[in-house]
């Protein structure tokens, strides 16, 4: 009998050391969004989730000189004058920072962060994983961006992405059922969540997708399709996605602190979501979109990709084209960057719980913003405009002040 009962007891040990790491991701993914824990977890992320190794920061770190500014003290939103301080504070701000003529005209953190926090980028990350993709096509690693996905991941044939081509997949309009909802406990991005913090795959989980309409026709928001264009770039690079972000981009344009993203138990980064950076750094990638995909004379992301990337050049991918039943959102979008419109001048990277990376190539201004507003669930598009019209706010300050 007792060695029946160690027997059981050796048993309950090895699954407690096999299936308790996923038990501890799934209990933190569950409370990750508390209103007392969100700051904290969101520059804490690595010891949330699991880690990739560091992508190192440049060997040449560049470091924006300063200037005096003081911020408006309203901005504009649904016709009414609102105060820009309230703004900031109702929604979180963790950090923000404005450059202006490659200076840094205003740098603040809240709420624990500083200018060393490694915030989580959200759906940032995918702007700099478009930049990877126009860079390997510049490098003819990829043909055409009309290839389709099995071209480059014969795995792919008879799933949902068996057909769907590159191009596709950058304006988000692959035809993939999916749904992004995160205030759905039953949305496929929390199914998505929970799946891989049991252990499946990022792969794996894209693979279980299924068609749900005619690809290139309606603009709907697909978080795996930027998870499936990273395979693409690892496929034809031959190296892991930081690697390649580390060589072609981060290592490039001065970056002043290391950085990391989350990964699945393959060891695959999350390039939907998952980088982790500060938030000067963050400002430095805006600023290599201000100026074409130049840095300091430089190219570094092709020109044309660049202009593309922030250039809807589709009825569906315009800014109100839901109203006209061709997307199922209210901005416009490019090659992994949204498009505000009204006018489409500015564009931004845009990552949940209000991450932003705005630029507005008229007033020569980029904006770095990291938030954790745990609001963002219940008020999801008033957040994201309601920022728009602060930095619209801030960037006319700017012109009339610095003119």
């Amino acid at each position: 009998m007792s060695k029946i009962l160690a027997a059981i007891f050796l048993l309950l040990f090895i699954g407690l050391l096999v299936f308790s790491p996923n038990i501890i991701r799934l209990y933190k993914l569950a409370n990750l969004y508390n209103e007392k824990t969100i700051a904290k977890n969101f520059i804490n992320m690595g010891s949330i989730f699991l880690e990739s190794p560091s992508i190192k920061s440049s060997d040449e770190p560049h470091e924006f000189k300063s200037e005096s500014f003081e911020l408006p003290e309203n901005y504009f939103f649904e016709g009414e004058k609102l105060s820009l301080q309230e703004g900031i504070a109702h929604f979180h701000t963790d950090g923000l920072l404005i450059l202006h003529d490659g200076k840094i005209l205003f740098e603040q953190y809240w709420n624990g962060n500083n200018k060393d926090s490694k915030h989580i980028s959200f759906s940032v990350a995918k702007s700099y994983l478009s930049a990877l993709v126009g860079i390997a096509f510049d490098e003819n690693l990829i043909d055409s961006i009309d290839d389709t996905v099995e071209k480059y991941l014969p795995e792919f044939k008879g799933t949902g992405y068996e057909g769907v081509t590159i191009k596709n997949l950058l304006q988000m309009s692959s035809g993939i059922a999916f749904n992004e909802d995160y205030a759905d406990p039953n949305s496929d991005i929390n199914k998505f969540g929970r799946a891989t913090a049991k252990g499946m795959s990022f792969k794996e989980f894209a693979m279980s997708l299924k068609n749900g309409r005619e690809q290139g026709t309606y603009n709907h928001y697909v978080s795996l399709d930027t998870q499936v264009l990273a395979l693409i770039v690892e496929s034809v690079t031959n190296m892991p996605l930081r690697d390649y972000l580390y060589k072609k981009i981060w290592s490039k344009i001065g970056t002043e602190s290391d950085a990391y993203y989350i990964t699945d138990n393959s060891g695959a980064d999350m390039a939907l979501g998952g980088l982790n950076a500060t938030l000067r750094d963050y400002a430095k990638f805006g600023y290599l979109y201000l100026n074409n995909g130049s840095w300091m004379g430089e190219q570094i992301v092709p020109r044309q990709w660049v202009i593309d990337s922030h250039t809807p050049d589709a009825p569906h991918l315009m800014p109100d084209a839901g109203e006209k039943d061709l997307s199922s959102n209210e901005w416009g979008y490019g090659y992994q960057w949204w498009v505000p419109g009204n006018p489409i001048t500015d564009y931004t990277a845009h990552g949940i719980f209000n991450q932003f990376i705005y630029v507005d190539p008229e007033s020569n201004v980029v904006i770095a913003k990291t938030s954790s507003n745990h609001r963002f669930r219940s008020e999801r598009e008033y957040s994201k405009a309601a920022h728009i019209a602060m930095f619209r706010s801030i960037t006319s300050h700017i012109q009339k002040t610095k003119s």
